[in-house]
């Protein structure tokens, strides 16, 4: 447990604040599952996946998304050598442990289909010749909420595939003036490789043992229920505004990611209190809202929230 410490207090080395980003980014890790996060621009969403790859001596690269990116140069392509008259491939950014798909809702449906294929199948075909990708693969593909000019909205499908969507807030005023005393004066420390591969896998097989207790899993499946069918759990103050509840993708993950917080807290069981940490962050992506919640100004969290509250905790 000591070392999932050790590399978030090495991340924080140039991370000030945005808690919760690295612990969904260490439960992504850990869990196999992938990160979407919302957020303005400078927010150290970038700095936050490199400070990482960083601290466990990993590989990691960017993909800036654009409106005319195409799939291969996500995935790779084949060359053709007029020399030998033979093609050879050209392995994409993707082949990578840490990838950020930066603004991925800025390219094509094409493009963003070519990252979700390797997200969820680990490999990737490039002519007749499928590629495993590296253990560990983690995807952290960032949106920005504020300019909608030019975007590509993910379908809900797509956006199944992440185990995580995180919205990433301003610094508190405290938090903001330390940023500006270590950029301005001292300037971020040097991150370390305080962890290996081999340590993650270690990290992997202790999430295994993290013991999940028969009335929480009936209280993490209330809660995905209570996405469906409000009116049958005491929700029914919010069964109007929803137009389609969380699938049985979220199940899993809610399972999965409360087990990963539990391990990074230091503990070896689930509690409800990992449950309600991570609940907002696997279920905001995944709940559809109708017109009505869109006319009150009603919020996916808002639902959420309420549900937390209504369903009884073990």
């Amino acid at each position: 447990m000591n070392k999932i410490n050790t590399i978030k207090e090495e991340v924080k080395k140039i991370i000030v604040g945005q808690e919760e980003l690295i612990d969904s980014l260490l439960v992504g890790l850990i869990a196999n599952g992938h990160i979407l996060v919302e957020g303005v621009p400078g927010l150290a969403k970038t700095t936050a996946i490199n400070a990482l790859s960083k601290a466990l001596g990993i590989d990691f690269k960017r993909i800036q998304f654009t409106p005319d990116l195409l799939p291969s140069d996500v995935t790779g392509t084949e060359i053709y050598n007029p020399k030998s008259g033979e093609f050879s491939v050209k392995q994409g950014p993707v082949f990578t442990n840490l990838l950020l798909a930066d603004e991925i809702n800025r390219a094509p449906a094409k493009v963003q289909a070519a990252l979700l294929e390797v997200m969820q199948e680990r490999q990737v075909t490039i002519g007749d010749t499928t590629f495993k990708v590296d253990e560990p693969f983690l995807v952290m593909a960032t949106e920005n909420p504020v300019e909608q000019e030019g975007t590509y909205r993910l379908p809900e499908a797509q956006l199944d595939r992440f185990m995580l969507k995180v919205v990433v807030g301003y610094n508190t005023l405290e938090e903001e003036m330390e940023i500006v005393n270590r950029v301005a004066i001292s300037g971020f420390e040097e991150v370390s490789a305080v962890a290996s591969w081999e340590d993650l896998k270690t990290i992997k097989e202790d999430l295994k043992k993290v013991h999940v207790d028969e009335a929480i899993k009936e209280y993490m499946t209330k809660i995905i229920f209570a996405t469906r069918f409000p009116k049958e759990y005491g929700c029914e103050g919010i069964a109007e505004y929803i137009e389609f509840g969380a699938s049985p993708r979220a199940s899993i993950d809610l399972y999965k990611a409360s087990s990963a917080i539990a391990l990074i807290r230091g503990n070896d069981f689930v509690t409800p209190l990992d449950i309600s940490y991570i609940a907002s962050s696997v279920l905001r992506h995944r709940i559809i809202l109708n017109y009505k919640a869109q006319a009150k100004h009603i919020t996916v969290d808002d639902i959420i929230k309420t549900i937390i509250e209504t369903i009884k905790v073990p």
